[in-house]
């Protein structure tokens, strides 16, 4: 009888990562703690644990510390952000816009600490250089909601009434999504949805009153829009109410 000697099981095979692949192992290790802790209460150590290496390794990619890896991440996190705004320029404007905003209360949702650490600003990691970026992902929603609205670029340019309007929505959102985070994300994601995609329109509406380019690209996303879409089930709600204040209405005053 011969003995055969035991044959050792193959070695796990071991992959050195490239120098992105560790920067972007780190950064996603750091953007899962900021997601749901404010950014000064994670510390570097926590940071090396979640990606399973040692603290020495995290500064050798970030000499800077934690103010480095935090603007680092903060800028992978503004780069998805941003992403969330943009939607190929089919279907009626309005339905665009709900999809954009059902994606960015997904990342609110994912990223509920650190979203409001984030906006709330007050951070000891915050800087000049954080400030920019978050405002950089506001200038972006912007032109991509101005984009919907068929106002972008040199041969169409928003003006500075609708141009304003557009970025006062965009600080709304903002503001409705912290009160979200701290009602306990009451109402339902939909049901906010529903209400800012409303807030746009009603301020498209009121804005058309006083400025003619806003006027103009009301009536041409009209043209785009359904009887059952946003637009459409907001006339539905809202015309009643309106038919209410007809005795407001100059010509109603004088024939009585």
């Amino acid at each position: 009888m011969t003995s055969t000697a035991a044959v050792p099981p193959p070695r796990a095979t071991y992959r050195r990562l490239s120098v992105e692949e560790r920067r972007a192992q780190l950064l996603l290790a750091a953007l899962g703690l900021f997601a749901h802790r404010a950014p000064d209460e994670v510390s570097l150590d926590e940071v090396a644990v979640a990606a399973g290496v040692s603290r020495p390794l995290v500064y050798r990619y970030f000499p800077g510390g934690r103010q480095q890896l935090y603007e680092a991440a903060l800028g992978s996190a503004a780069d998805e952000l941003t992403l969330c705004f943009t939607e190929p320029p089919v279907g009626p404007p309005t339905e665009r816009v709900a999809r954009v905003l059902d994606r960015y209360l997904r990342f609110v949702d994912e990223h509920d600490t650190g979203f409001s650490a984030l906006l709330r600003g007050g951070s000891v990691v915050e800087t000049s250089r954080t400030t920019t970026i978050v405002d950089g992902v506001r200038r972006a929603a912007a032109d991509e909601i101005l984009r919907h609205l068929g106002r972008m670029g040199e041969e169409r340019p928003a003006g500075p009434r609708l141009r304003m309007m557009v970025r006062s929505w965009i600080a709304a959102v903002e503001a409705a999504s912290l009160i979200w985070l701290d009602d306990g994300k009451r109402p339902a994601a939909s049901e906010l949805r529903g209400w800012l995609v409303d807030h746009l329109i009603a301020l498209l509406t009121a804005t058309a009153a006083t400025d003619p380019e806003t006027a103009a690209v009301v009536n041409d996303l009209l043209a785009l829009e359904t009887s059952d879409g946003p637009a459409g089930q907001l006339a539905e709600r809202v015309i009643p109410i309106v038919a209410e204040a007809a005795h407001l209405l100059p010509a109603a005053a004088a024939s009585d």
